[in-house]
């Protein structure tokens, strides 16, 4: 009988398909990248997704983050994307956490239960501190270095994180991990070096004048993110669906 994984399952099998359906993923950051990659899991058919994201969506959303429009200004990014995993399989099992993922809130997630962690944050510490609690649990992680301030979505790859080069927030990652005896991570990063901002859109033309400190906001636009969210996705579905050994 056809649904609407058929055509996946051309390409998987029933094996590969009845995987990704007993699979527990957790994606942590809902936002350009994350959301990308949880709209193809959810389309491959995983079977239970975690969520992990406090923010709401805002106006500036809306140029690059598949969930952001104007009706869903305002409401939090897990419940829209609960909302749209729900419409694609009503058979997913969805749970929506509304946190800031920090290392001083790890410890409400039980990292055991999940087959696979997806880091989509852009904190350093909650990064680390992730890696750090997988590797603990024995889970794969992948993770996202960055996509800001970049123009070329072709340059993005799939790597180890200590051969990765030019991408600022992997050499610190680099640094991190080593000091903290981690020997591994996935990774999906661009050599591509980022640009500077034209401006800003978030701080007043008089901030700089008035001595405030401010962190430039990135520059971002609808294809960069988007295709290193669904180049995570794929690395995801193919290691739970065990289709590397057979060339699929």
């Amino acid at each position: 009988m056809l649904n609407q994984f058929s055509r996946t399952e051309l390409l998987l099998g029933k094996v590969g398909m009845d995987r990704l359906y007993r699979a527990r993923v957790a994606v942590f950051g809902i936002g350009g990248v994350g959301g990308y990659t949880v709209e193809a899991l959810a389309r491959s058919g995983v079977g239970t997704l975690d969520l992990i994201d406090n923010d709401r969506m805002c106006l500036t959303n809306i140029n690059r983050q598949i969930l952001a429009s104007h009706r869903t200004v305002g409401q939090f990014k897990v419940d829209v994307a609960r909302e749209r995993i729900l419409d694609i399989n009503p058979d997913a099992k969805v749970h929506t956490y509304k946190t800031f993922y920090t290392p001083q809130t790890a410890a409400q997630f039980d990292f055991a239960q999940y087959d696979y962690i997806v880091d989509a944050i852009d904190t350093m510490a909650g990064k680390l501190e992730l890696v750090e609690r997988a590797r603990k649990a024995g889970v794969p992680i992948i993770s996202c270095m960055g996509a800001g301030n970049k123009m070329d979505p072709s340059a993005f790859e799939v790597a180890d994180i200590y051969e990765t080069s030019v991408c600022p927030l992997a050499r610190i990652m680099r640094r991190e991990l080593r000091r903290r005896g981690i020997e591994w991570l996935k990774v999906v990063y661009s050599k591509e070096p980022p640009m500077t901002p034209i401006g800003d859109v978030d701080s007043p033309p008089d901030a700089a004048q008035e001595g405030v400190r401010h962190r430039q906001t990135p520059g971002s636009n609808a294809f960069v993110p988007a295709v290193a969210g669904l180049m995570i996705a794929g690395e995801v579905i193919r290691d739970l669906a065990g289709t590397r050994d057979s060339g699929a």
